[in-house]
């Protein structure tokens, strides 16, 4: 009885592995490649964007130096033209580097097609070798492979709903 058990034990066991994906990504060309086409054109934005922002200091020093010869009307159009051009800086910081801003969507296109490589690659591995789950190591990802099998969601939402 105890060596039927010991075999039922054995013949449940999870094949459970560690990869560390930063690693990975650090050592492909097409990788760093991505991400130096990325860093290049965020230097470049954050110059357009620095350029913009000496502009307004300029129209802010200007604005000052004259600001005793102004009339009050004068005084509150110069005023409305540096806001103008501060909100214009700020939208284009937000085009460019905002949550779904052209650096983002310049990541996605570029960045994506290397990570799906590698979660490709990492199930080809997992399923070629047996194994039922994936972790990594490195970030936040978790999961990154695991089999159908040991997948309970739909268990626990039955439970949930009844």
């Amino acid at each position: 009885m105890v060596f039927a058990l010991a075999s039922l034990t054995v013949s449940y066991s999870q094949k459970i592995a560690v990869v560390d994906i930063a690693y990975i990504l650090d050592n492909m060309d097409a990788y760093k490649k991505a991400q130096e086409e990325l860093d290049n054109t965020a230097k470049v934005w954050q110059q357009e964007i620095s350029v913009e922002h000496d502009k307004i200091k300029s129209m802010y020093n200007k604005y000052q130096a004259e600001i005793v010869l102004l009339s009050d009307d004068m005084k509150r159009q110069k005023e409305e033209e540096i806001m103008a051009k501060e909100n214009e800086v700020r939208e284009l910081q937000r085009i460019k580097f905002g949550p779904e801003g052209e650096l983002f969507q310049k990541r996605q296109s570029l960045v994506a097609p290397v990570q799906d490589q590698v979660y490709a690659t990492i199930q080809d591995y997992a399923t070629e070798r047996g194994y039922d789950i994936i972790l990594d190591k490195a970030g936040n990802a978790g999961v990154i492979f695991s089999n159908e099998r040991y997948d309970k969601t739909d268990d626990v939402l039955r439970l949930i709903k009844n």
